[in-house]
């Protein structure tokens, strides 16, 4: 016999009907565990459901969770580097307008470690 594979929509208005039975989030994920082994949701996520119903919220649908709009258009940022490629980040954000760890978030990063790491310590 095929194990039943459960989608989204089915585990969380599973959640809903044992929420609505009083059970807790870690009886819920024992259940589901017992039932659906490995395709079982995380007891993380029972609960993180289970806090949702608990004000009011029910919607099982996903949400959605989209990045921030962009600061600048790739657009712009190449017509600059098409003008000069040979131009800092940092020069290419003021020129755009916006800070170099929003323009270059993972050299930004990347930056601050290093000045974390050499704090204190001097070069000649």
């Amino acid at each position: 016999m095929t194990k039943f594979v459960p989608n989204k929509q089915h585990s969380r208005t599973a959640l809903i009907f044992c929420f609505h039975l009083k059970k807790t989030a870690t009886e819920l994920y024992r259940l589901l565990g017992e039932i659906y082994d490995e395709h079982a949701p995380s007891q993380k996520t029972c609960e993180r459901w289970f806090q949702r119903f608990k004000i009011g919220d029910f919607d099982v649908a996903d949400k959605e969770h989209g990045k921030p709009p962009k600061k600048y258009e790739d657009v712009e940022l190449q017509a600059l580097l098409d003008e000069d490629d040979s131009q800092t980040q940092k020069q290419l954000a003021e020129q755009l307008s916006v800070s170099f760890n929003k323009l270059f978030p993972i050299a930004y990063e990347r930056w601050e470690r290093f000045i974390k790491s050499t704090d204190g310590c001097h070069m000649n």
